[in-house]
């Protein structure tokens, strides 16, 4: 019976993404919120601004995270594109060059003639583009679930802070603001440590304290060009 293992790297796309979208919203939001609050806005431009915030940064999170995943595919395309020719030009070649990598990993010769004669009989290019190149299924580019998985990500964390300004008293939001969104964020720096097989603490700590520094700065950019006198 095969022995099937889930093995951390297999989550590193959808997991880098969803982080990265949901820290973002979190931090963002609630520093944009703090930073209009200390400003002296009033709630419903209180409001305004989350929402705002919210949109564009979904839509520029999913964006970038498009643009870039899609270069990176045009990239590995390329590369095996490229591969593909050299291996129909000149496979005596590739197939030494084959050896030689897994002569490298300490295979003893004939064993790694051997082994590159038996990958390449059954699919060369993959056996270049996995050894040679380093593309794994788990690690291949997909731009539009990186891109999804990014908007969603940082939609649902930029929720919190926008839940908070809406629900909290006006005087108070800033407060709301700090003691809702540091817990959540120490809770998600948690989870994807957790998830990433990673120390919690460290994963806990790193998020909550650059979120602290990134709300405390804008609330005193706030405080120093806000509309009261």
């Amino acid at each position: 019976m095969p022995h099937h293992e889930m093995h951390f790297l297999q989550r590193s796309g959808w997991l880098r993404a969803s982080v990265l979208g949901a820290n973002d919203g979190i931090i963002s939001t609630a520093s944009l919120l703090m930073g209009v609050a200390a400003a002296g806005a009033g709630n419903h431009a209180l409001l305004i601004t989350g929402i705002a915030g919210l949109v564009a940064g979904a839509l520029s999170m999913a964006t970038g995270e498009y643009v870039s995943v899609s270069s990176q595919t045009d990239i590995e395309q390329a590369d095996l594109a490229r591969e593909a020719r050299e291996l129909r030009e000149d496979p005596d070649s590739e197939l030494r060059e084959l050896t030689g990598i897994y002569v490298q990993r300490g295979l003893p010769q004939e064993l790694a003639i051997q082994v590159a004669q038996a990958l390449s009989h059954h699919d060369s290019l993959a056996a270049h583009a996995r050894d040679e190149l380093g593309l794994h299924d788990f690690n291949q580019a997909n731009p539009l679930q990186a891109a999804m998985a990014s908007a969603l990500a940082f939609t649902s964390g930029a929720a919190l802070p926008l839940l908070i300004a809406w629900l909290a008293p006006h005087a108070q939001v800033q407060l709301w603001l700090i003691c809702s969104t540091l817990p959540f964020l120490g809770l998600l720096g948690a989870v994807a440590a957790k998830a990433g097989g990673a120390s919690v603490w460290k994963g806990m700590s790193r998020v909550v304290i650059w979120g602290a520094l990134a709300m405390a700065a804008t609330a005193l950019i706030g405080h120093w060009f806000g509309v009261n006198p």
